[in-house]
């Protein structure tokens, strides 16, 4: 059997008396696009405070790829690549400087930054924008730059939080298309979160995540069927209790 790509188990955290996670566990697959599903203040972007060790975990057990993050952080977190929610490219770089910049945080120098970033900007069909300076972009190519720059250093896995918030529909078809990709062609391990049911394929790991505890977990059709629902946003509905489509 596969080491997980990530190996979530048991991880509670609480902020003074609110408890944002409890006792969550739950696995990413390599060569998976798995799903945490959640509505705003679930408790998706404190795991993911978590697993970059943003925040340390007040109890349980978060490994990457077999690398424990709190005993073998170095290990853990040279095997993982993010995207965050906010956007973070320098507006005033270019989509080279941007890659440069971030491959010197990962201890590799400019000429191979630089043939990785052409490579990374290629699968993003973005090669020919190089030299433009990142403001040029639109929302959703910004998105493509920010998970080139996280692929940048060979990652297994990658997490990317709500990275279509903003986006046009188009845009997030687009996004969701190319990140599929990825995992069809180079076999990453991806853990997406979002609050929106039409980001989910039938065939998708699927983990729901409501006020901080996991409710289901399992191949979206699955949880559809041990629901006793006919979609994901009604099987959504039926465990939460809450209707994802009054909520945003």
């Amino acid at each position: 059997m596969s080491v997980p790509a990530l190996n979530i188990k048991n991880v509670s955290h609480s902020y003074g008396t609110r408890k944002a996670l409890d006792d969550v566990s739950f696995t990413v697959a390599p060569g998976s696009f798995t799903v945490l599903l959640g509505l705003n203040g679930a408790g998706k972007s404190t795991l993911f405070s978590l697993v970059t060790r943003l925040y340390a975990a007040r109890s349980g057990e978060i490994e990457i790829l077999g690398a424990d993050v709190m005993r073998a952080p170095g290990a853990a977190l040279r095997r993982l690549g993010v995207v965050f929610q906010a956007r973070t490219l320098d507006l005033e770089l270019s989509l080279m400087q941007n890659l440069i910049y971030h491959a010197a945080l990962h201890g590799i120098g400019p000429l191979e930054a630089r043939r990785l970033g052409l490579e990374a900007l290629a699968r993003a069909g973005l090669a020919e924008r190089a030299n433009d300076k990142a403001r040029a972009l639109s929302g959703g190519q910004m998105r493509r730059v920010e998970i080139a720059r996280a692929l940048l250093h060979k990652p297994r896995l990658l997490l990317l939080d709500e990275p279509t918030v903003g986006l046009d529909i188009k845009a997030r078809a687009d996004l969701l298309a190319h990140v599929r990709g990825l995992v069809r062609d180079e076999g990453l391990g991806v853990l997406w979160t979002t609050h929106l049911i039409d980001e989910i394929a039938e065939d998708d790991p699927v983990v729901i995540l409501h006020q901080g505890k996991v409710l289901a977990t399992g191949r979206a059709a699955d949880v559809v069927a041990q629901s006793g629902a006919d979609t994901i946003g009604a099987a959504f509905a039926r465990i939460t209790g809450v209707d994802a489509r009054s909520e945003g």
